[in-house]
């Protein structure tokens, strides 16, 4: 691939320049997480939202602020659709709402986008073998998008991992090790097995341990304006566990103002988490730029079962700049808002997804959303990979 107006790697605390050519997990100085820098001055003429409309529609269609995956062919990540919600927005009361639905994304669920950036990327700058702890849709992405372009992938996943997570490694050819515990637990045992090999040369994809997955979720963001005729919704309403898409939405609309795709206006952003695993909340309420590990974590929606995330200041900035707010949902109430959601609008939402929805009965009943927002809720995957607990 083409057209990268790629430059470095800068750290996200000291700001320390990093050679964009080289593979980097964490910042060399600090240890904290680095962000793709591009001399946008430079494609701002030529790369505009409306020269859009002829590129293939996946991620890739913004090439000038993605890195240059050298070769890799796209297996259809991106663009996904922004759907209408009337009936879901109806019954709250709410005049446009819409669905962006992340579920039609290769291997079902929005980690395709960073994936494909992070493996296209690894392999590309020299890696030999990628390795990532997992909560199931990660490890699901990286172990296809490691088949396609030739990379063998290790999964470290808790061991009450949905079920079928479990099947989809096996048939994408990676290797699966179950760990007892939550993701911190399987992250901690990953880097264990990496220590314990004197041979090296298994490279760490952690959510923002290295910095191309960021870079596949922040085009999420862009889509966002293409698909709403170059506005942004004034409420985003978005599942998180690591935070990679919400931070990479917020880079995203950084960018596009430099861009003059945007003004300065935001959405407000919404982080949504699970009563049972809140860690981003709790720092949130209580004023902190840094969240404490939640102990004993528990949810169904896998993906939000994350107790502590090296991001965790980069979501709580993202989340005050814009206005926004972090909301924990009741455990016992994912259900039955995956069904809802299924009944309304014919999506089958994984209980992720589904967190959202109750995240804006929350907010309408408190009046920080009014009935004629554009609100944008998230559904981040599939829920047939969720069936043994939601039916």
């Amino acid at each position: 691939m083409t057209g990268s107006a790629l430059t470095h790697l800068s750290c996200s605390v000291c700001d320390k320049v990093h050679d964009k050519d080289l593979l980097w997990n964490l910042c060399s100085h600090c240890g904290m997480p680095l962000l793709a820098r591009y001399d946008l001055a430079s494609v701002r003429l030529s790369f505009r939202r409306e020269a859009m409309a002829g590129r293939a529609p996946d991620m890739w269609r913004y090439r000038e602020v993605l890195p240059d995956a050298g070769n890799y062919r796209p297996l259809g990540e991106g663009f996904t659709p922004l759907l209408p919600a009337a009936r879901l927005g109806k019954r709250y009361g709410l005049k446009r709402l819409y669905i962006k639905d992340e579920s039609v994304n290769p291997t079902g669920s929005f980690k395709a986008r960073g994936l494909a950036a992070a493996v296209a990327m690894a392999r590309r700058l020299g890696a030999r073998t990628v390795c990532l702890p997992s909560a199931g849709n990660a490890g699901s992405a990286a172990a296809a998008y490691g088949a396609w372009v030739g990379l063998p992938v290790h999964v470290f996943l808790p061991e009450e991992t949905p079920p079928p997570f479990f099947r989809e490694l096996e048939a994408y050819g990676a290797t699966a090790h179950r760990v007892k515990g939550h993701i911190g637990d399987a992250g901690r045992a990953m880097r264990e097995t990496m220590a314990a090999r004197p041979e090296g040369g298994w490279f760490d994809l952690s959510t923002l341990k290295e910095p191309y997955r960021l870079e596949g979720k922040k085009t999420m963001g862009y889509e966002l304006s293409e698909q709403m005729g170059g506005e942004l919704p004034d409420v985003v309403v978005y599942p998180t566990g690591g935070g990679t898409g919400l931070i990479g939405m917020w880079k995203a609309f950084s960018e596009m103002e430099c861009l003059g795709w945007i003004d300065e206006r935001r959405p407000r952003m919404i982080s949504v988490q699970s009563d049972g695993c809140a860690p981003i909340v709790r720092a949130f309420e209580s004023g902190l730029d840094r969240a404490e590990p939640w102990d004993d974590p528990r949810t169904i929606a896998s993906g939000l079962r994350v107790p502590s995330a090296i991001g965790d200041f980069l979501m709580l900035r993202a989340l005050r700049e814009s206005g926004g707010r972090a909301v924990a949902v009741p455990e016992d109430d994912l259900v039955g808002a995956v069904k809802e959601i299924g009944r309304l609008e014919g999506i089958f939402a994984a209980p992720e997804g589904a967190a959202t929805v109750l995240a804006v009965e929350r907010l309408i009943a408190e009046r920080q959303i009014d009935a004629g927002e554009r609100v944008v809720l998230f559904n981040t995957g599939t829920g047939l990979k969720y069936l043994d607990v939601l039916m």
